[in-house]
């Protein structure tokens, strides 16, 4: 049975359509000012429809992009397989296997929740020379593991101890060791808070503009670095439908994930919220 609109749920309605609207309003401009020609732009408002659609602005875009586009999949991919993968490990130790300390050490490692990029940059930058990784993707994949294995060992640790810990001492008894509770047990049951370190991180890491910037330069910076210099150059007229397909390109991929994986992100999340 259809349940009748009362005017409370109407407005509850009519305020989440009026937000939503006013959400993807910059996402329709964008879309449409990438698709005009530069004529059309000056002649037209931000709205209009385009008098010629055209794929031009998208060319141009990628052809400038296109090296940190893929710079910056060199650095996402593994820095966010690299640092779930500790976190759930660590996630495991701080739950199911603790030691004495281990809430101390939790503690400070839950401290690098809260600390700013800024001020992790001259440690990292000195970290990095050492090794010889400065201005290096791998550099980058380096820095973003360190400052995200706290986030993740946080996801996985809350998860973890909503385990009941009568499953960890039957697999004891029977003979289960420590990699084997964790391989077959644990991960298993693993998929929601994997998906949403998969999400916050490559989120966190794909959108970075200030590591890029400070820790790699010229052909090793990620997309976000290369959109701004794209967009703040000075020289020659202004190409707004390229720097528009810029944008659309460089926010596609964090867009495409939250489409496709955005419903489990809650769902991890709330799933270690019972106990710990």
């Amino acid at each position: 049975m259809t349940r009748a609109f009362s005017p409370s749920r109407l407005a509850i309605h009519a305020t989440l359509l009026v937000a939503a609207a006013l959400y993807l309003i910059p996402l329709v401009v964008m879309l449409l000012t990438s698709l005009k020609t530069p004529e059309d732009i000056r002649t037209g408002n931000l709205l209009s429809w385009p008098e010629v659609f055209t794929l031009i602005g998208w060319v141009k875009a990628w052809s400038v992009v296109d090296g940190y586009f893929w710079n910056s999949v060199k650095i996402a991919v593994p820095a966010v397989l690299i640092s779930t993968a500790l976190g759930a490990l660590n996630g495991y130790v701080l739950s199911m296997w603790r030691f004495r300390g281990s809430q101390l050490f939790f503690g400070m490692l839950l401290f690098g929740c809260f600390l700013p990029f800024q001020t992790v940059l001259l440690p990292a930058s000195f970290t990095l020379g050492k090794f010889g990784l400065a201005n290096t993707t791998t550099g980058l994949v380096l820095v973003h593991v360190v400052y995200g294995i706290a986030f993740t060992t946080l996801f996985f640790r809350n998860y973890y101890v909503s385990v009941p810990d009568a499953l960890v001492r039957a697999a004891r008894l029977d003979g289960a060791g420590f990699f084997t509770i964790f391989g077959r047990i644990l991960l298993p049951m693993s998929t929601p808070i994997i998906m949403v370190c998969l999400i916050w991180q490559f989120t966190q890491i794909w959108n970075d503009f200030l590591f890029g910037v400070v820790f790699a330069s010229g052909d090793a910076q990620p997309i976000t670095v290369a959109l701004n210099n794209l967009v703040n150059t000075s020289t020659g007229a202004k190409e707004y439908n390229v720097d528009m397909a810029a944008a659309m390109i460089a926010g596609l991929p964090t867009l495409v994930v939250y489409i496709f994986a955005g419903k489990y992100f809650l769902r991890g999340l709330t799933a270690g919220a019972v106990k710990g």
